[in-house]
């Protein structure tokens, strides 16, 4: 599986990293690196992270979709602020997601790390979702998703992964920086 997770690996990189420059090629990069690690993680029996790009896959179209009504003249994705009542709710979401992933893969299923597992997984649609609509407040939420992860994927030897999400610390911090600079469209915030 080592050829395959490297597989997986650069093309995720490649999709943050057009993510980060707010290219709208992200979404279609982003797809082909959902569709391998569905295999991977479902190999590795980490299947709140398999169901997770089952998610990603349908994020990926609406967020693609949404980016591409929202360009500015240079072709990229104008960015918006996020509203602290919306993203307490959505945070608030994404902690009934994880208690309940949670419960069914620790009482259903021989996940691996149902827990975790599933708090990162409720956790990630959310940051999924914000980045759809082009919060800059995504990337913060990505940060601290990925750190956590990082020690998961050491945790189950998937070690190019790990180093994957390493980077993609790395990534998010440069998005974050540029999100940041780049002009907003708090008309079209919604």
């Amino acid at each position: 599986m080592t050829l395959v997770e490297l597989a997986g690996a650069l093309i995720s990189a490649w999709a943050v990293w057009l993510t980060a420059r707010r290219r709208p090629w992200c979404w279609p990069v982003g797809l082909a690196s959902v569709l391998l690690y569905g295999g991977i993680f479902v190999d590795a029996k980490l299947y709140s992270d398999a169901l997770l790009q089952l998610a990603f896959a349908g994020l990926i179209v609406y967020g693609w979709r949404r980016w591409l009504r929202h360009l500015g003249e240079d072709g990229r994705v104008l960015v918006t602020p996020l509203p602290f009542a919306e993203a307490t709710w959505h945070v608030a979401i994404g902690t009934a997601g994880a208690l309940a992933l949670g419960y069914a893969m620790h009482r259903w299923t021989d996940a691996a790390l149902p827990w975790l597992d599933a708090a990162l997984t409720s956790f990630s649609l959310v940051a999924q979702w914000w980045q759809g609509r082009r919060h800059i407040e995504a990337w913060w939420l990505w940060i601290v998703i990925d750190v956590i992860y990082v020690g998961e994927y050491v945790y189950k030897h998937l070690l190019i992964t790990s180093v994957l999400y390493a980077g993609f610390i790395v990534l998010a911090a440069m998005g974050l920086r540029a999100w940041r600079q780049a002009p907003i469209d708090a008309a079209t915030a919604r």
